[in-house]
């Protein structure tokens, strides 16, 4: 069965510096299939789609919610081929209703242990409309490795340097966040993957730098150092989403690889100076995820809050706005009080206000969040400080012998093109 998986094309945020990451999802779902399933992967992001190019089944994987018009559209012309599609992945799992118009199946929850009946079904001439395993996850001891063979890894390349390779170490989370759909999507209770398994995976890809996607390691602290200490031997370093704030768990981290951190700044309080003065302590950068148009952010303080970021000095700063997805607090929320101003899913994108704010219009928000992005980077450009941060790995790497000069048959290459 030849097998095409592919990953809509969707818009960068605003400002932000244009890079690709390997996608996680379509690796990890590829992991599930089959040995006898011959897998072809398309990044719609780099690569043309060729629609005409033989293919048995059609799966599309989609993250994000400004993927899924896109994505509809794909799955459209490939039906009016004759070719079956089955979607899958977090943004599928969100607007599972409106992408079964466009499917002969959707797949809902984790893909482990479940698509030899998916595809025998297929086969049969049997397929399901809906698959939905949401409240039923499979064992978390059944992830294995993911299939990064399926990537073209010469498109994640930026003028000779590899971008970080994705790997998870664990699902689920205890939290349930008022912007965030992951207790919807992966449950409230955290699922750690056995350690030797998740370090193994680690040990196995040919990539000094990871992201480690987990939703935050903050969630077990005898789990989370457990995780460090064995790490420690890869010598690799990584980036990831927030780790406890405990000076212990910091320091092994550090040992660990740590490079820097994704670490949501939401007020100008000293719990959070604090904190972004502890990861620097330790040497682990920091990137600020910083979230306009909460209830409770007025113009004034909005303004005191980027005043603050440029007080502590995050490394970098990612700026956004509030967005109602489905299936979160805020989407409920927000759709009660009749506040969302637009349901067009292209603008789902996080840089576009979408809903009425409580303390000023949504045209003021949209004014603010380019003024974030403005002052932040005013004395000292995006690019300069992503060097900064890039000259912090090197030296690490540099001091334990794990650098890897660029590869320059790639350096006049940007993620696939000439430059």
């Amino acid at each position: 069965m030849k097998f095409k998986l592919i990953y809509p094309r969707w818009p960068k945020l605003m400002r932000q510096t244009e890079f690709h990451l390997p996608p996680h999802g379509p690796v990890v779902f590829a992991a599930t299939l089959p040995p006898e399933v011959d897998v072809e992967f398309v990044d719609e992001n780099l690569e043309v789609l060729d629609f005409d190019a033989p293919a048995d089944v059609v799966g599309i994987s989609m993250m994000l919610t400004a993927q899924v018009k896109r994505g509809w559209a794909i799955a459209d012309a490939y039906r009016a081929r004759g070719v079956p599609v089955i979607f899958g992945g977090i943004a599928t799992m969100l607007h599972a209703e409106e992408t079964q118009k466009h499917a002969d199946a959707v797949f809902l929850g984790e893909a482990e242990g479940r698509m030899e009946q998916v595809l025998g079904d297929l086969k049969a001439g049997q397929l399901k409309k809906r698959y939905d395993y949401l409240a039923d996850p499979p064992p978390v001891e059944m992830v294995g490795p993911a299939r990064r063979d399926i990537l073209k890894k010469e498109l994640y390349n930026y003028r000779g340097i590899q971008m970080v390779d994705l790997v998870h170490a664990s699902r689920g989370c205890r939290y349930n966040c008022y912007p965030c759909c992951v207790a919807y999507l992966g449950g409230r209770q955290f699922r750690p993957r056995p350690i030797d398994k998740a370090v193994a995976e680690m040990a196995g890809i040919d990539n000094n730098r990871l992201f480690i996607v987990d939703n935050s390691l903050a969630q077990d602290t005898r789990w989370e150092m457990d995780l460090f200490r064995e790490m420690i031997p890869l010598k690799k370093k990584w980036c990831c989403h927030p780790i406890e704030d405990d000076p212990k768990v910091l320091d092994l981290a550090a040992q660990a690889g740590a490079w820097y951190v994704y670490q949501a700044v939401f007020d100008t309080s000293d719990k959070i100076r604090d904190r972004i003065k502890r990861y620097h302590d330790h040497g682990i950068g920091v990137e600020g995820t910083i979230l306009l148009g909460l209830d409770n952010h007025t113009e004034d303080g909005i303004l005191r809050l980027i005043d603050f970021l440029l007080d502590i000095e995050l490394d970098l700063a990612e700026f956004t706005v509030l967005t109602p997805f489905p299936h979160t607090k805020a989407y409920e929320d927000l759709k009660q009080k009749n506040r969302i101003l637009s349901f067009d899913w292209n603008e789902y994108t996080a840089d576009k206000v979408v809903y009425q704010p409580k303390h000023m219009s949504a045209e003021r928000l949209q004014e603010l969040l380019t003024h974030a992005w403005d002052t932040f980077y005013q004395t000292e450009s995006q690019g300069m400080k992503m060097s900064n941060l890039f000259q912090q790995v090197m030296r690490k790497e540099k001091a334990d012998g794990t650098f890897r000069p660029r590869n320059r048959s790639l350096a006049h290459q940007a993620f696939g093109r000439s430059v």
